[in-house]
C-alpha cells in the first residue's frame, strides 16, 4: 500500500512538473517575441476596425441592416487571424522548406478554381469563391504566402561554389512565379500581379542574384508593359483607371470619379480631421469601397493629416521590424522569407495610399492590417506569424 501511495505521488509530481515546464517554455516564447511588431500590428488593427465601422455604419443603417455588421465580421476575422498567426509563429519556419511545394501547389489550385464556375466576379475581378454567410475566399491573397515561401526555398540554397542563385535556379524561380501571376492576370487582378513582381524582384536582389539578371528582368518588364498597353490586352476598365490616374478631371463622373472623390475626402480633413464617425464624404458614400480599397480616405477625412501620418508611421515600423528580422535571421532562407514579406507589405501599402493621393493608379489592393477583408486579413497575419517564427529562431540551433 505504501508503495502504491508513493507511485501515485510520483505520477502526480511528474504531471505537475510537466505542466510547469510547458508554462515556462510558453513564457520564454512570449518573452522573445518581437513585441514592437506585435503591438504595432495590433494598433493598426484597432485603428482599422474603427475606420471600418465609420465607413459602413451609416450605409447599413439606411439599408435597415445591423449597423455594426461589417465591424462584427471584421473583428471575428481579426480574432481568428491572430490565432492562426500565433500558431504559425511557434512553428519551426525551417520545416517550410519541405512543405513549400505543397503550399505553392495549393495556392495554384485555388487560383485555377477561381477561373472555373466556382469563381465569382466582384468589382470587375473574377477573383473570389463565395463561401456563404457573407464570406468570400480570395485565393490570390494566400498565393502571396505560397510565392514567398517557394522562392525562399529555391533561392535560399545556393549550389556549391556559388555565392548567389545560379542560372538554373533563376529560371526555375521565374517560371514558377510566372505561372500563378498569369492565372491572377486572367482574373484580371492587376494589383496583385504588381505585388508579385515587387516580391520577385526584391527577393532576387536579396538572394544575391547577378545584376544582369535583375537588369534584364526590369527591361523585360518594361517591354511587356508597353506591349500589353499597345496591343490592347488590358480590359477597358483597367485602361480607364490608368488614364484617370493621369488626369482624374478628364472624366470626373466616369473613370476619374473614384480618384477625384478620394482626393476630396483626404484633402477635406485638414490637419486634425473632422472627427471619427463625423466625415461628410464618408457618411455621404461619395467614395466607393471605403472599408476596403479606399479606407485611407476615411482616415484622411476624419483623422486628418496627423491621424493619417500615424498610420503611415505605424506601417513604417512594421517594415523596419521586418527588415531587422531579415538581417538577424539564422540562415538565408529565413532572410528571404522576411524580405519577401517586407516587399509584399511595403509595395501594397505604398500602392494603396498612393492611389488615394493620386500618385499611383487605382488597383484593388487593400491596406495591410487596416482594410476590411477576410482573406487579406488571414494572409497578413500568416505573414506576421512567419516574421515572428524567423525572429524566434534568429540564432542557429536555437
Amino acid at each position: 500500500m505504501i508503495l502504491g501511495g508513493d507511485a501515485g505521488a510520483g505520477v502526480g509530481s511528474l504531471g505537475g512538473y510537466g505542466d510547469h515546464s510547458r508554462r515556462q517554455r510558453l513564457v520564454a516564447v512570449l518573452a522573445r517575441l518581437d513585441w514592437v511588431l506585435v503591438l504595432t500590428v495590433l494598433a493598426l488593427s484597432v485603428i482599422g476596425a474603427l475606420l471600418v465601422r465609420s465607413a459602413t455604419w451609416q450605409l447599413l443603417t439606411e439599408q435597415g441592416k445591423d449597423p455594426e455588421g461589417f465591424l462584427k465580421r471584421h473583428l471575428l476575422n481579426l480574432a481568428l487571424a491572430f490565432g492562426v498567426g500565433g500558431l504559425v509563429a511557434v512553428l519551426d519556419y525551417r520545416l517550410l522548406r519541405a512543405y513549400a511545394p505543397i503550399l505553392y501547389g495549393l495556392a495554384c489550385v485555388g487560383l485555377v478554381a477561381v477561373l472555373t464556375p466556382l469563381g465569382d466576379t466582384i468589382n470587375g475581378s473574377h477573383s473570389w469563391i463565395v463561401i456563404g454567410g457573407g464570406f468570400q475566399l480570395q485565393p490570390s491573397e494566400f498565393a502571396k504566402v505560397g510565392l514567398v515561401v517557394l522562392l525562399a526555398m529555391i533561392l535560399g540554397e545556393p549550389r556549391d561554389g556559388e555565392v548567389g542563385p545560379g542560372d538554373k535556379d533563376m529560371l526555375l524561380a521565374l517560371v514558377l512565379a510566372g505561372f500563378p501571376a498569369v492565372l491572377i492576370m486572367l482574373q484580371p487582378d492587376l494589383g496583385t500581379t504588381l505585388v508579385f513582381i515587387a516580391v520577385v524582384l526584391g527577393m532576387l536582389a536579396v538572394s544575391g542574384a547577378r545584376k544582369r539578371w535583375l537588369g534584364g528582368l526590369v527591361g523585360a518588364g518594361l517591354l511587356t508593359a508597353f506591349a500589353v498597353w499597345f496591343l490592347g490586352l488590358l480590359k477597358p476598365y483597367q485602361i480607364a483607371r490608368f488614364t484617370a490616374f493621369m488626369d482624374p478631371s478628364a472624366d470626373p463622373r466616369g473613370a476619374g470619379y473614384n480618384a477625384q472623390q478620394a482626393r476630396i475626402a483626404v484633402g477635406s480633413g485638414g490637419v486634425t480631421g473632422k472627427g471619427l464617425f463625423n466625415g461628410e464624404q464618408t457618411g455621404g458614400h461619395f467614395v466607393p469601397e471605403q472599408q476596403t480599397d479606399f479606407i485611407f480616405t476615411v482616415a484622411g477625412e476624419e483623422l486628418g493629416f496627423l491621424g493619417a501620418a500615424v498610420i503611415v508611421l505605424l506601417l513604417g515600423v512594421v517594415m523596419w521590424r521586418g527588415l531587422r528580422i531579415a538581417t538577424q535571421a539564422a540562415d538565408l532562407f529565413g532572410t528571404l522569407v522576411a524580405s519577401g514579406i517586407v516587399c509584399w507589405m511595403a509595395f501594397q501599402a505604398f500602392e494603396n495610399i498612393g492611389m488615394t493621393l493620386g500618385i499611383m493608379p487605382i488597383t484593388g489592393l487593400p491596406l495591410p492590417f487596416v482594410s476590411y477583408g477576410g482573406s487579406a486579413t488571414f494572409a497578413n497575419m500568416i505573414a506576421l506569424g512567419l516574421l515572428q517564427a524567423v525572429h524566434l529562431r534568429r540564432r542557429p540551433f536555437d
